[in-house]
């Protein structure tokens, strides 16, 4: 499967006083990457919400840094499916510089996606509807 990808500019409130972007900014570009693949997939968060009664919410993030990003750099940020189980997803995160020619690896993530009840946040079966659109 083709990894999704999302372009993010690295903006002041991203960064540190250095000029460098903060480490935990890293989640949240993640994140964003995440919410756009989903909503690719005709995922989106709030439809899942209104009409399932669930959500995703992450369950792991395990993140490497390899080399900072600095403000005003535009960043390619992707999202690969690893694996899919009955009630959650692996998927695998990168964020790379988008002008290199080499697209610099900058951080990579592994990130755990549990399903639970939007009310109660008790873990549950992703619907079969949702693993439908999530299958290559």
């Amino acid at each position: 499967m083709t990894a999704f990808e999302f372009q993010i500019r690295v903006y002041w409130e991203d960064t540190d006083a250095g000029g460098i972007v903060y480490y935990a900014n890293y989640l949240k570009f993640f994140e964003r990457a995440r919410t756009e693949w989903l909503r690719r997939l005709g995922l989106g968060q709030q439809t899942l919400r209104q009409q399932t009664g669930g959500m995703f919410v992450v369950a792991r993030a395990h993140i490497d840094y390899h080399r900072p990003a600095w403000l005003d750099d535009e960043l390619v940020v992707t999202v690969q499916l690893q694996h899919r189980g009955r009630a959650a997803l692996v998927v695998e995160q990168q964020a790379r510089r988008a002008r290199d020619a080499a697209r610099q690896l900058l951080c990579q993530g592994t990130i755990r996606l549990g399903w639970v009840d939007a009310a109660g946040l008790k873990p549950m079966r992703i619907p079969p509807t949702i693993i439908e659109k999530l299958n290559p």
